[in-house]
């Protein structure tokens, strides 16, 4: 049986992740798929040193989306990936973070699966593992968490997502994509019964540079994103095991500033 990352095996897609931004962070394999590509469909926000690792002769071609501006729709970049291996290329689909972790991998495996056409997907780092990483942050912990759930926090369809019971006590939960929503996010919380002083950590360009970690409590989500201008990507965790997280720390001041606060009722 042929691999699919030999190079005399033509006409192919790899679903690649690029994991969370840091070149480093890639895993052996993915380096291996890039160094044969022909064409790299990229997303957006892959760093350049990534990119690198291609031939300089093989064809660059980003589909980044914007909110509310995509450059392309998804059935346009299936189609752009499709006509690519027909001409016998070997077309990497380079995503960050993991392709089937909220990177409609799973969409694009179906539409090549349909056209006939081989794909391989090489697993990434997680943003939210990454990021997590970095900020000395552990989803899970024998102490302060046993279970951790993911979600996308767009605000399309935010109002119909059911998160009950996703984050609490003994529960982390990460939100991806949450940054214009956050206010939203903490207030559908809440009103979940999650408490308004829960820890709550944000990851802005986790890996990256220009990195930063905050931490905040749950009620001052919103107005954190505001005051801090914080910017995408970032990941937004939920839950105590915030509190051993290596993040810049606001909880100290806003219990301070609570604690005044009830002091003058």
């Amino acid at each position: 049986m042929v691999s699919l990352l030999d190079p005399n095996a033509r006409g192919r897609v790899i679903l690649v992740g690029a994991g969370p931004g840091d070149p480093g962070l890639l895993t052996v394999r993915a380096v291996e798929a890039l160094r044969i590509a022909d064409v790299v469909v990229h997303d957006g926000l892959i760093d350049m040193r990534v990119l690198d690792i291609a031939p300089v002769a093989a064809q660059r071609i980003s589909v980044a989306k914007k909110r509310d501006r995509h450059t392309l729709s998804q059935e346009a970049i299936n189609a752009l990936i499709i006509a690519h291996v027909k001409t016998g290329s070997i077309v990497v689909r380079l995503k960050g973070g993991d392709p089937f972790m909220f990177g409609r991998g799973g969409e694009e495996v179906e539409a090549v699966r349909a056209a006939g056409l081989k794909v391989e997907v090489i697993p990434g780092v997680s943003s939210a593992l990454g990021c997590a990483a970095e900020a000395m942050l552990p989803l899970t912990h024998r102490d302060w968490s046993s279970a951790v759930s993911f979600v996308a926090g767009t605000c399309q369809g935010l109002s119909e997502q059911n998160w009950s019971g996703l984050a609490g006590q003994g529960r982390t939960l990460v939100i991806y994509m949450g940054v214009t929503c956050a206010g939203l996010i903490a207030d559908k919380l809440m009103a979940d019964g999650v408490a308004p002083d829960m820890p709550v950590a944000v990851l802005e360009r986790g890996t990256l540079e220009g990195s930063r970690a905050m931490r905040t409590l749950l009620a001052d989500l919103g107005d954190m994103m505001i005051r801090e201008q914080v910017i995408s990507p970032a990941i937004i965790v939920v839950g105590e095991v915030v509190l051993l997280s290596d993040a810049e720390d606001r909880l100290r001041k806003l219990a301070v500033q609570a604690e005044t606060v009830r002091g003058d009722a």
